[in-house]
């Protein structure tokens, strides 16, 4: 596995690109109210699709903790995908309960008119948006707050950094001392010295 700090700044980059795309697929709020079942269906594939990203996560800090050979950054490299993981599941959760409320929107649709059933739809839909904010929350906390967060923890080390470590670490020789400076012979008495 190749984890130099500009590979890891990479993935963890591309992870938290992939979350923000996450984050612009949430269902639109008044969408969800005329067309339940359609919006059910993009919910669940959301739902799907973080599943798999939740699994990436594993899976980048499965290989890192694995690797023999830990770079100085891979611990914070690490942490960053971790720490995304909370809130990849608390956002998967909450579109869960989105898809719920979806669900009851859809299977009460024949009934809207009812005052009862009114009511109920009315709870869901709120219900539905406190999730649909949790969700962003969220997906904005794994992308910004764990995984762009990390990715800046994570830089490659400068040119100097880089040219001071490939220097031997033995004890470089003392500077030799200069030569004494040449003094001005004196003219002979009686001779004129002009400069040319």
């Amino acid at each position: 596995m190749n984890n130099t700090p500009s590979s890891d700044i990479s993935a963890l980059s591309a992870m938290a690109s992939a979350f923000d795309a996450q984050r612009g697929k949430l269902p639109v709020p008044g969408n969800y109210r005329r067309l339940p079942g359609i919006v059910a269906v993009a919910v669940a594939r959301q739902i799907s699709e973080l599943g798999e990203l939740i699994t990436d996560l594993g899976h980048e800090v499965f290989l890192r903790a694995a690797a023999q050979d830990h770079e100085v950054h891979t611990a914070r490299v690490i942490a960053g995908f971790a720490a995304a993981a909370r809130p990849a599941g608390e956002a998967a959760s909450a579109l869960g309960e989105t898809a719920h409320q979806l669900a009851f929107l859809n299977q009460t649709e024949h009934l809207r008119n009812r005052p009862d059933a009114q009511e109920a739809r009315e709870a869901a839909v709120r219900v539905m948006e406190d999730a649909l904010g949790s969700a962003d929350t969220a997906l904005r906390e794994a992308a910004a707050d764990s995984l762009h967060a990390a990715s800046a923890t994570v830089s490659p080390p400068s040119v100097r950094l880089r040219a001071a470590r490939s220097r031997s670490t033995t004890t470089a020789p003392a500077p030799q001392p200069a030569p004494p400076a040449a003094t001005p012979t004196a003219a002979a008495p009686g001779r004129i010295v002009r400069g040319r």
